[in-house]
């Protein structure tokens, strides 16, 4: 029941495409937003990314940043020129289908990030997709961030918005929206974790059940496999964030490292919870295949114990139906009276014994 109760209030809470920051935008074919921030707070007014830049180096306070969604190599094209990106990263940022992970390329960093949503569903089956997986690379360097979605999930609006409620947090700078991203990435990590945990006990009573399915097997399997979805987003991260959080080489703001730090914690609880899970489907998945093993051998010795009844009166009846002239016990009168009753006594005397000893 509080299973049930979990799951409703996730469905009914759950982030989805945020609708009122479209993938599309009059500003360009793959520019969702560009905005200029300074002293932590939205200039009014959306602009074109070269406009927008040289308000910020005018001012020589503030930066711009810059939302894209899946673009191409052409409509990048004009935007890593414009911001001097290097072409190693400018290729990874288009192609996507990287792995996590954080580059420094002179003053710039570029970070990959594995987005991840839980997949809602009634009742998991063989097929069910549990974990649906995007990406999202981030471009911070010292007057802008350029991130560039792939997937049709996890929209920056909600979390654009939350920054613009705080202004001090914007006014650090990009560094600080690229934590608020990372921050942002590792708190869906932790959702997903718990909504794929409520499959694993449902799972997992399922299969200990007095009268558990043989089918069960493909559920679990299909769970693991989910289940290794999101440990590819999660485990190559590891590293990328203790970087950030330690090495002063990437982020000389000691400050902002710590901040980095807090999200590598969150992530460690992460990395903790997905390793447990698939050791306890390994644990699920071998009990299930004992059970399969233990309830194959009881339906074998019920059929050995069937087999083994059938054969008395196949054995009467082969040696009475042999027709030679000079049998025995022909000419009884109560002859074949005689032999089935005996047959009936010894079948349920076998039968009896093999109650007994829990065959039947």
């Amino acid at each position: 029941m509080i299973r049930k109760l979990r799951r409703v209030v996730r469905r009914a809470y759950h982030r989805t495409v945020d609708l009122s920051h479209p993938a599309r935008s009059p500003l360009g074919s793959s520019v969702v937003k560009c905005v200029v921030y300074q002293d932590g707070k939205r200039q009014t007014g959306d602009c074109p990314a070269d406009e927008a830049v040289r308000r910020v180096r005018k001012s020589r306070s503030g930066f711009v940043w810059i939302g894209l969604h899946e673009p191409s190599q052409q409509e990048f094209a004009s935007l890593a020129e414009l911001f001097g990106l290097h072409p190693l990263a400018v290729e990874d940022a288009v192609l996507a289908h990287q792995r996590p992970k954080v580059e420094s390329y002179d003053n710039v960093l570029f970070a990959v990030f594995k987005t991840v949503r839980y997949v809602e569903h009634a009742e998991l089956t063989a097929t069910s997709e549990v974990v649906d997986t995007g990406e999202l690379m981030v471009f911070a360097g010292p007057d802008f961030v350029i991130t560039i979605r792939h997937g049709m999930h996890g929209s920056l609006g909600p979390l654009r918005e939350a920054l613009e409620a705080s202004p001090d947090q914007l006014a650090k700078g990009p560094l600080a929206v690229l934590h608020s991203i990372a921050d942002h990435v590792v708190d869906d990590y932790l959702g997903v974790a718990a909504a794929v945990q409520d499959d694993i006990d449902v799972m997992e009573t399922a299969v200990f059940a007095e009268h558990a399915g043989r089918g069960d097997a493909g559920r679990i399997y299909q769970l693991k496999r989910e289940l290794l979805e999101l440990k590819r987003a999660v485990t190559p991260l590891d590293r990328p964030l203790q970087a950030l959080a330690t090495d002063p080489g990437l982020l000389a703001d000691r400050e902002i490292r710590r901040y980095f730090r807090d999200v590598a914690d969150h992530l460690d609880r992460v990395t903790e919870q997905v390793a447990s899970f698939d050791a306890l489907l390994d644990s699920i998945l071998q009990a299930h295949l004992a059970q399969v093993t233990v309830a194959q051998n009881e339906d074998m010795r019920k059929i050995t114990a069937w087999a083994a009844i059938v054969a008395v009166p196949t054995m009467v009846c082969g040696v009475y139906g042999m027709n030679f002239e000079h049998m025995p016990e022909l000419k009884w009168t109560y002859g074949y009276a005689y032999v089935l009753s005996v047959i009936a006594v010894a079948c349920f005397v076998i039968h009896r014994a093999f109650r007994r000893n829990g065959w039947l």
